[in-house]
């Protein structure tokens, strides 16, 4: 039992490492007016002015001085000292989540299964008959699965915000 303790532990480890580690991996000095550069024409972007209101509608261009995206079938520039901040609409990959935690979830049954199975002792609370694997993994997959499907998908992307 004091196995399944252990993996149990540091698998909600690796969890929140791997939880803490994705924000800094997505820090990007957000200051840049040149990363405007990087969006293509067509994407959906929401511009927020120092006033507090916003835009959304389709990128156009941007210049050192403007930022043009479509709105409601006419182009509008925007200039750049009067904006506070630019997000891009992100895709969608509810689908990506939900098989890469079920992978996840899987091996975390497997791995669990597998240290139920070599503890089977008269001792034992649980004991599986060797049956553990068969048993946990599908339960951690379709757990995993869930929690994939609730993570968020797609989403606002900041791509600029006023230094």
């Amino acid at each position: 039992m004091k196995i399944v303790k252990r993996i149990g532990y540091v698998t909600l480890l690796f969890t929140l490492l791997a939880l803490a580690a994705v924000p800094s991996l997505r820090a990007v000095e957000k200051s840049d007016w040149s990363s405007l550069k990087q969006i293509a024409a067509g994407q959906t972007i929401k511009v927020i002015v120092k006033d507090g209101t916003s835009s959304q509608g389709d990128f156009q261009s941007a210049t050192e001085d403007a930022l043009v995206l479509r709105v409601a079938g006419s182009d509008r520039s925007i200039a750049r000292d009067t904006i506070r901040r630019v997000t891009l609409k992100m895709n969608g990959h509810r689908g990506k989540h939900v098989l890469i935690a079920a992978a996840i979830g899987g091996g975390a049954g497997l791995g669990a299964g597998i240290a139920i199975d070599n503890d089977c002792s008269p001792n034992s609370i649980v004991c599986t008959g060797n049956k553990g694997k068969a048993i946990l993994t599908p339960a951690f997959a379709l757990i995993g699965a869930g929690i994939g499907a609730l993570l968020l998908a797609g989403g606002w992307r900041e791509i600029y915000r006023a230094g």
